[in-house]
């Protein structure tokens, strides 16, 4: 059985420099993705600042017929601040794409406090009204905690078409993140799942060595990302799996064929995941949620990225180290760190950041 559940996540867009999308290269990726048979698109109000939402209005809505293609967006519910606020938001979100309706919508960013504000607020009868309007196809939410939340969440909600979940190989099994736990729930509750971070903000798709070599072993022609793609394709109640591309040659990989995978495939990556966990420090996608409300402006991801270097590769400090200096000429170094915890109530990941924040500074400087 061969299948492809690809959706085009319109976060890590391909870029000129690191506040420019490079709209040549999006528009070709996005006229392969749809001839190659995808058709969700993926965005969120906070994405790249807005400019997300802007370009998929650019290079998609304003280039293809609206039946041709579906579109997920999301309410940013830590923003809200009265019932009435999530009309504001969502007008100004179908503005920004360039639609009168999406396909589906959902309440951004579930985790126990995000909840608090979601009920305060009634977001999800705003869901409600928006699908009942016409406006909203289908319903739904993202969610960054743990089991049991969601099992209340869903309790609490049975109005939600779907669920959107952080799963891949190596968050699977994992005690803080509950992919599997997760997915059981959901499907426990009838409910599809879409798949976000399924390569792990790119951690998959770079592995050590001899990681590599094990999955090369069974399949050289096949790409290391493509296993993390394959694994989440292959569970039953995923209906999407949302990738980030970047790049043209992301979209072919990702778009072909792809063969569920069997016991000793998965029983690679059982093995991979041991390779992983003892040459990662820092469990970071990278995904930058710990640096909106930080108000030093201190560069988390890129600190982390380069810790994790560094504990791989101990010997290149050398190189490391000039990289490290010149990034904390444009941010807030991590010595300059106050605790606020801003940064640690906005992590998916549940990273203890502060105190990496110091090892780090101390390895480095």
């Amino acid at each position: 059985m061969y299948m492809n559940k690809l959706g085009f996540g319109f976060l890590r867009l391909p870029q000129i420099d690191e506040d420019k999308i490079d709209f040549e290269t999006l528009n070709k990726m996005v006229d392969l993705f749809l001839e190659k048979g995808g058709k969700y698109f993926d965005t969120a109000y906070t994405y790249l600042d807005g400019n997300s939402e802007i370009a998929l209005r650019e290079c998609v809505v304003k280039r293809y017929p609206r039946d041709s293609f579906l579109i997920c967006d999301k309410l940013p519910s830590w923003y809200i601040k009265s019932y009435e606020d999530c009309n504001v938001y969502f007008e100004k979100q179908l503005k920004r794409c360039g639609v009168d309706y999406f396909d589906v919508y959902m309440i951004h960013w579930l985790n126990e406090t995000n909840y608090s504000i979601c009920e305060k607020y009634d977001q999800f009868k705003f869901l409600r009204n928006l699908k009942k309007e016409g406006k909203a196809k289908k319903i739904g939410f993202s969610y960054h905690d743990n089991a049991k939340l969601l099992d209340k969440i869903l309790d609490d909600h049975p109005e939600v078409d779907y669920v959107q979940l952080q799963i891949n190989y190596l968050d699977w099994n994992s005690s803080s993140i509950e992919s599997k736990k997760c997915c059981e729930v959901a499907k426990a509750h009838n409910k599809k799942v879409i798949v976000m971070e399924p390569v792990k903000g790119g951690t998959l798709a770079n592995l050590p060595d001899d990681a590599t070599k094990i999955l090369k072993n069974i399949n050289k022609d096949d790409s290391i990302a493509s296993w993390a793609i394959r694994f989440t394709q292959s569970i039953e109640q995923v209906e999407i799996v949302l990738s980030g591309m970047n790049s043209i040659e992301q979209v072919i990989d990702n778009m072909k064929d792809i063969k569920p995978l069997c016991n000793y495939e998965f029983e690679a990556l059982d093995n991979v995941c041991k390779i992983i966990e003892s040459n990662t420090a820092i469990a970071c996608t990278g995904c930058g949620y710990c640096k909106k409300d930080c108000p030093i402006d201190i560069a988390i991801p890129k600190y982390f990225s380069l810790y994790n270097e560094l504990y791989r590769y101990p010997h290149e400090d050398w190189k490391i180290k000039p990289v490290y200096n010149k990034i904390t000429t444009l941010n807030g170094k991590p010595s300059d760190c106050i605790e606020c915890k801003n940064c640690e109530n906005n992590c998916p990941q549940k990273i203890e950041i502060t105190s990496w924040l110091k090892k780090i500074d101390s390895k480095l400087n």
